[in-house]
């Protein structure tokens, strides 16, 4: 069961005196039955009020608001945690979803709702054609199906670090041939909802302590994936991008139908009409 200490550092320097207007976070790890936040620092400057609450999807947010001008803002985190996740996994799902296609039950699919409806259009039925070759069989097993859908969106892509903010969307993803994790995450997300399942997004970190990960940067950094979920088995994890089934080496901090519902920090600034800002990002793990 290790134990780690993760610190996310994200500083924003402007060329000269701005106003912040609020700023939401979301940093704090989300507990499970596979992590135990044993705690969680959180550290705004300049001053900042800074109050608490969750989301509709149970993420932790904090929204700091400010009362003085800046030229530098820094939103510091840090959280140790217990990560249990078994490397590898047995999923316990039901009978009635062993099997693909399955239904869900009227109430899953109801309270799963937009989580299991394409966020992305996609008039000519490209990705749905393209996620359904992948349906070897009428019936076929489930969670082979998912593994096969994961591994075809990274023999699809290439693996490619964008800076910039945003996220490509699907088809987008597919005609490059190449995307960041979240990119490939929207991709997988996306074309399992085509064919049935519910899909969200997750952010959070990559613990790399053996650096052969794919999206890691030393011994860590942050990272996004998908869950799916199954009756039985509950919401079961996919990162694409490194081919990888199961939570291990995985710190979840929120989860969304959308990718930019789950950006670690949201905000903006008012100042003259020449200000402009510089963002740094600081990523450690350490086992403890």
């Amino acid at each position: 069961m290790p134990q780690l200490a993760v610190t996310h550092v994200t500083t924003y320097d402007y060329s000269k005196d701005v106003e912040l207007g609020p700023h939401r976070m979301m940093l704090r790890p989300r507990e499970s039955p596979h992590l135990h936040l044993v705690e969680h620092e959180l550290h705004v400057e300049p001053t900042a009020d800074v109050e608490w609450s969750q989301d509709v999807s149970g993420n932790a947010v904090a929204e700091a608001t400010f009362g003085q001008p800046t030229r530098r803002l820094r939103i510091a985190s840090r959280a140790v945690i217990d990560l249990e996740a078994p490397r590898w996994p047995v999923f316990p799902i039901a009978a009635s979803a062993a099997s693909y296609p399955f239904l869900y039950s009227a109430e899953d699919w109801t309270d799963l709702g937009a989580l299991a409806g394409p966020q992305y259009a996609d008039p000519t039925g490209r990705l749905a054609g393209w996620a359904g070759a992948f349906v070897m069989a009428h019936p076929t097993d489930t969670l082979s199906l998912l593994k096969d859908l994961a591994e075809g969106v990274a023999m699809e892509t290439v693996y490619r670090s964008r800076e910039v903010e945003g996220t490509q969307g699907p088809l987008e993803t597919l005609d490059l041939g190449s995307g960041s994790c979240r990119d490939l995450a929207v991709l997988f997300a996306e074309a399992a909802r085509t064919l049935g399942f519910g899909a969200r997004l997750v952010s959070g970190y990559l613990h790399d302590p053996r650096r052969q990960l794919t999206g890691s940067t030393g011994e860590g950094s942050t990272h996004a994936w998908v869950e799916i979920y199954l009756p039985g088995a509950g919401w079961i994890t996919f990162d694409p991008t490194n081919r990888a089934l199961g939570s291990a080496d995985l710190v979840p901090v929120a989860v969304g139908r959308r990718m930019e519902q789950i950006s670690p920090v949201i905000g903006h600034f008012y100042g003259p009409r020449d200000a402009s800002s510089e963002m740094r990002i600081e990523v450690n793990i350490k086992g403890q």
